[in-house]
């Protein structure tokens, strides 16, 4: 157990190794109950607005249940901070990142007008199912859909989440993650999340799985993690985020940094996040100094072992012309690195009209 935003977490139960394979293979169950789970409503249109004023968002194409990455900017379009939205009737329901939960509270607070709420819902936790049998797992607890029109668990697609009940408790279940596998993000109150875990992890294709095995998970899949991938000055277009700047909202505008944003889409970053391959079995860690010849490029954001791969793999933010070829001091060594593309390991969420 380590301390992490004010919380004591779960770093391995049986091997970080041992925990990322079985995610990979079977349903890694994590605790990730640090993470701030926030309610907007009031006025809807009111609401909606002022959401769009904080992010590159597009709420209106946002269907009721639907989820959506988004981005909480600085006024120079750096990142405050990386979340999920969803549309709730009345409301819209945030995850945000723990260690940045507060300054999220206190930002959009200030920024919000009169007619639209803001409540931090901490009386709920969240666990995370991931893996290509979580779905059998989940779909064996027997959930009942909470509200009509809503679909059994299973029949979720990706980046959908709705209402169930179960053993009588409200639950709040998204077919979304951070693993890049199929999987689960579950809301759940609090008096029930000890009794929901152990109900999970009877099945046997469910293990619990701690926070060195998240890791080395989202960095296979090429996810950046707040704090290290993602800064306030590392904007959304040099860290490979276009997706997340709606077409409507990039034409519009409206929200914080569009100018300098547009800009870099337009004219290109001056650098850029990209993965790297390294050679031998040393791993480079976050703040690494990579190299081209003897011009130092840039540094590692994220780096470690990679157990799918078995080879150590990286994350870095380096200039836009930097060449494909490239070392990354470590420890005072040379180690050769060749750019790739994200993610290391394909996705396998289960989305709408794949097979």
């Amino acid at each position: 157990m380590v301390p992490f935003a004010g919380h004591a977490m779960p770093l391995q139960y049986d091997g970080i190794i041992a925990e990322h394979r079985w995610t990979r293979e079977a349903a890694g169950l994590f605790d990730v109950s640090h993470m701030g789970q926030l309610l907007i409503g009031g006025d809807m249109a009111l609401a909606a607005a002022a959401i769009e004023a904080l992010m590159p968002i597009d709420l209106a194409t946002l269907p009721l249940g639907g989820q959506r990455y988004s981005l909480l900017l600085a006024d120079n379009g750096g990142i405050l901070d990386d979340l999920i939205v969803t549309r709730w009737p009345g409301m819209f329901f945030v995850v945000v990142n723990g260690a940045t939960c507060a300054a999220d509270l206190a930002h959009i607070a200030a920024r919000l007008p009169a007619g639209v709420t803001l409540t931090h819902r901490t009386d709920h936790g969240l666990l995370a199912l991931q893996g290509p049998r979580a779905v059998e797992a989940l779909a064996a607890l027997g959930l009942e859909p909470a509200a009509p029109g809503i679909v059994p668990v299973e029949a979720l697609w990706f980046m959908a989440a709705g209402p169930y009940r179960w053993r009588g408790h409200d639950l709040h279940v998204s077919r979304s993650g951070y693993t890049g596998e199929d999987g689960f993000e579950i809301a759940v109150p609090l008096a029930a999340i000890a009794a929901l875990a152990d109900a999970l992890c009877v099945h046997p294709a469910v293990r619990p799985v701690g926070l060195g095995a998240r890791d080395s998970l989202r960095l296979e899949a090429g996810l950046p993690l707040y704090g290290h991938d993602l800064t306030p000055d590392i904007d959304p277009v040099a860290a490979d985020l276009r997706f997340a700047i709606a077409r409507r909202r990039r034409a519009e505008g409206g929200f914080p940094g569009h100018g300098p944003i547009i800009a870099a889409l337009a004219d290109g970053p001056a650098r850029r996040r990209v993965g790297l391959l390294l050679d031998g079995r040393l791993a480079a860690r976050e703040g690494a100094v990579v190299f081209a010849g003897d011009r130092a490029v840039g540094q590692v954001t994220s780096g470690g072992f990679a157990p799918s791969l078995d080879r150590p793999i990286a994350m870095a933010m380096v200039a836009a012309d930097a060449p494909d070829t490239l070392t990354i001091d470590v420890r005072g060594r040379r180690i050769a690195a060749t750019r790739t593309a994200l993610p290391f390991i394909p996705h396998r969420y289960h989305r709408k009209g794949a097979q």
